[in-house]
C-alpha cells in the first residue's frame, strides 16, 4: 500500500491541506481532491500547456509535478485569477472581447501563463507574446485572438494601473 502524506498549501489565497499518496499529481490534487476542475489534464505529458498554473506567481506545468512537492506554497489556480467579487481579471475579459477562446479547453493554461507573462513583461512585443505562449497549444483557433487578447490584456493592466 502506497504511502500518503498530508499536503498543505494555498490555493487561490485559501490555506487548504488534503492528504494524498506520494505520486500524486499537482494536478490530480487541485481537480479530484480539491474540486478545483478548472485545472485542465490533456497531454499529462508537460507539453500543451492546459494544466499550467502558477506556483508562487510562476506558471508550472502541474501535470508534472507531484502534489508534495507544492506543499507549503501558493498555488493559484484559473479560479483564483478573478477578483474576490467574481470580476473577471484584465487577462480573462481580454480573452473574453477578443475572443480568445474556441471550445475553452487550453484556455486555463493560457490565462495562467499570460497573466504571468504580464507581470514580467507588462508591455510586451509581438515576438514576446508568441515566445511567452509558446508552450501552449490550442487546437482550435490559429492564435490570432490569443495574441490580440494578450495586447488587450496588457492595455487593460496598463489603463488599472
Amino acid at each position: 500500500m502506497e504511502e500518503s502524506f498530508e499536503v498543505a498549501l494555498t490555493v487561490n489565497g485559501t490555506h487548504r491541506t488534503a492528504r494524498v499518496p506520494a505520486r500524486r499529481l499537482l494536478s490530480d490534487l487541485l481537480r479530484h481532491d480539491l474540486g478545483l476542475t478548472g485545472t485542465h489534464v490533456g497531454c499529462e505529458h508537460g507539453v500543451c500547456g492546459c494544466c499550467t498554473v502558477l506556483l508562487d506567481g510562476e506558471p508550472v506545468r502541474s501535470c508534472l509535478m507531484f502534489a508534495v512537492t507544492a506543499a507549503g506554497h501558493e498555488v493559484t489556480t484559473v479560479e483564483g485569477l478573478a477578483a474576490e467579487d467574481g470580476t473577471p481579471s484584465p487577462v480573462q475579459r481580454a480573452f473574453r472581447d477578443c475572443h480568445g477562446l474556441q471550445c475553452g479547453f487550453c484556455t486555463p493554461g493560457f490565462l495562467c501563463t499570460v497573466t504571468a507573462l504580464l507581470r514580467e513583461t507588462p508591455h510586451p512585443t509581438e515576438d514576446q507574446v508568441l515566445e511567452g505562449i509558446s508552450g501552449n497549444l490550442c487546437r482550435c483557433t490559429g492564435y490570432q485572438n490569443i495574441v490580440k487578447s494578450v495586447h488587450r490584456a496588457a492595455d487593460l493592466l496598463s489603463e488599472e494601473s
